[in-house]
């Protein structure tokens, strides 16, 4: 019982640092001119983009996005790494899109409430009403959470994202404007077009900067190429803690596969209906809930039963080992 009242505890802790996040975001659109755009950010937050922009890499649902944006799914991301293990001071890896900014805000939110050291790889490039305004990337919004103390993690990476992870499918001018902001950012860049060759540099920059401790988990946010590989075998791997037994061959696979292959537990963040209706989110939810409140929670009385259970079981075999002791001793 102590364990899901840490669960729910931590899950609280993230969804209200995710609604607080959301609240910056929103101001700091606000006030530096992009604005928000009433029409299609329902709820205000400031983490839905424009239908296309010069630095929009593919489609993109807008309910899919807005959903996301529900701080729920910070507590989603905690029930998830928990299940896949991962405790308090534990290192995890990120790869994420800017497709979905929520998502990462839900992440990091997740992160800072389990304490744990994120390492995030970031493609700057999003599909249709992610961070996909010229004037409000993925990089823009991060300066906004800076600004106002939220989450001191910047990305380990970056990269342009969409085809070849190198903006091949955006306009050249959205390849300048970001290429400018890395520059201006002095934060890794990476420009490999070739997948096997960039998800070893990826890797390889994990490692480093992982140092000493291990990799708990691998989380991927949305649908970087880097990320997902360009196998049929991607199509197959279901959304949340997802369990990979066949993997493409080196030159088709992602991030995602490479993780999995090294038998590091994979949350697979994309496919938002999949997801909502699993854990009982709310889809396109107009106002957002709550922090802390919904269907979700359902499943941390489940828990509870579960880990009830365990500890009938673990009294139940103590006492079988005394007894079996007591007869060998004296029988």
């Amino acid at each position: 019982m102590k364990d899901v009242n840490v669960l729910k505890k931590d899950m609280v802790a993230a969804s209200r640092l995710m609604a607080q996040a959301s609240e910056a975001v929103s101001d700091c659109r606000r006030q530096n001119g992009s604005g928000l755009d009433h029409k299609s950010d329902l709820n205000l937050t400031g983490l839905i983009g424009r239908e296309y922009s010069e630095i929009t890499t593919s489609l993109g649902q807008l309910e899919a996005k807005r959903t996301t944006t529900n701080p729920n799914f910070a507590g989603l991301v905690v029930m998830l790494l928990k299940k896949a293990g991962v405790k308090r001071g534990d290192t995890i890896a990120v790869g994420a899109s800017g497709s979905f900014p929520a998502l990462i805000i839900a992440v990091l939110s997740a992160a800072e409430a389990m304490e744990l050291n994120p390492l995030v790889i970031c493609s700057l490039g999003a599909s249709q009403w992610g961070a996909n305004d010229p004037h409000f990337h993925w990089l823009k919004i991060q300066d906004c959470l800076d600004a106002k103390g939220m989450f001191e993690v910047k990305p380990v990476a970056l990269s342009l994202g969409g085809d070849r992870d190198t903006g091949d499918n955006m306009l050249p001018a959205g390849r300048s404007i970001l290429k400018e902001a890395v520059k201006q950012s002095g934060l890794l860049f990476i420009e490999e077009p070739d997948l096997k060759t960039n998800v070893e540099k990826k890797m390889r920059i994990y490692d480093t900067d992982a140092a000493e401790a291990e990799i708990r988990a691998f989380i991927n946010i949305g649908g970087n190429v880097s990320n997902m590989g360009t196998d049929e075998e991607i199509l197959k791997v279901k959304p949340g803690l997802t369990d990979i037994h066949n993997f493409p061959p080196p030159e088709k696979r992602g991030l995602l596969f490479a993780m999995a292959y090294r038998g590091i537990p994979v949350i697979h963040l994309l496919f938002i209906r999949g997801l909502a209706e699993e854990y009982g989110l709310p889809w396109d939810p107009v106002p957002l809930p709550q922090p802390g409140e919904g269907e979700l929670y359902q499943h941390i009385r489940e828990n509870s039963k579960w880990f009830l259970l365990l500890g009938i079981v673990y009294l139940l075999s103590i006492i079988c080992v005394l007894i079996f002791r007591r007869n060998w001793k004296y029988g």
